[in-house]
């Protein structure tokens, strides 16, 4: 009986002692295993932000005119066709790299704005200004010369087409000032007859100066 008794406390000891060894184990190994487990998680995924995008200017339309300097014989006989001077507000439509601007500047102390629709011609010209030193007495501006204020001008200078010319010429008329100076290179204005014109010899070949006064009161014929 007690042999019996020893027998079963044994017994119930033992399974005691296996239960609490396998739970350590599997405690252990679930300790174990729990690290390695993390270390192998993929690590968070870096969402490259796009470029920022950058907005760039809308470019200006087709210009009007084919860029072609005018000879500086003829730049000077105009501006003295013109008759210029330092009290004189000058306006160069079309002026490509500013030479009839810079010139009258130089040479007769005027204060002129050149316009024209092409952003590099117009970079161009501030520089050449900036080496002649009259930065100070010009300006230019990147505008279509169809929509600039001419209200000021008292001189304006041309080298257009002779199409340009006359879709200028009303907006010439109703702009500027009676006894406002219009001077250009090449080409008339139609029905508008010049109250000059002047053959200059340039380098290559012969050139024609146009010259007109702004009426009191245009004809209704040159407003169209």
């Amino acid at each position: 009986m007690q042999l019996h008794r020893l027998m079963g406390l044994l017994i119930t000891s033992v399974s005691v002692s296996s239960i609490l060894v396998a739970g350590c184990t599997q405690q252990r190994q679930f300790n174990e295993v729990e690290p390695t487990t993390q270390a192998q998680q993929p690590s968070p995924t870096v969402t490259e932000q796009p470029a920022p995008t950058v907005t760039q200017p809308s470019p200006a339309r087709t210009p009007d005119v084919p860029y072609v300097p005018t000879p500086n014989e003829v730049v000077e006989r105009m501006l003295q066709i013109a008759n210029v001077s330092g009290d004189d507000r000058l306006y160069d439509l079309g002026s490509g790299d500013g030479r009839i601007v810079i010139t009258a500047a130089q040479q007769f102390g005027t204060r002129g704005t050149g316009v024209d629709i092409n952003p590099e011609l117009v970079q161009r010209s501030r520089e050449n200004a900036q080496q002649a030193g009259v930065s100070d007495r010009t300006e230019f501006l990147q505008q279509d010369l169809f929509e600039t204020d001419l209200s000021d001008a008292t001189v304006v200078t041309l080298y257009l087409l002779p199409n340009i010319n006359l879709k200028l010429r009303p907006k010439l008329l109703q702009e500027l000032k009676p006894g406002t100076r219009i001077v250009s290179h090449d080409f008339d204005m139609g029905e508008w007859e010049p109250e000059q014109v002047v053959q200059v010899q340039g380098p290559a070949r012969q050139h024609t100066i146009y010259y007109w006064v702004v009426p009191e009161n245009p004809p209704a014929n040159l407003l169209q």
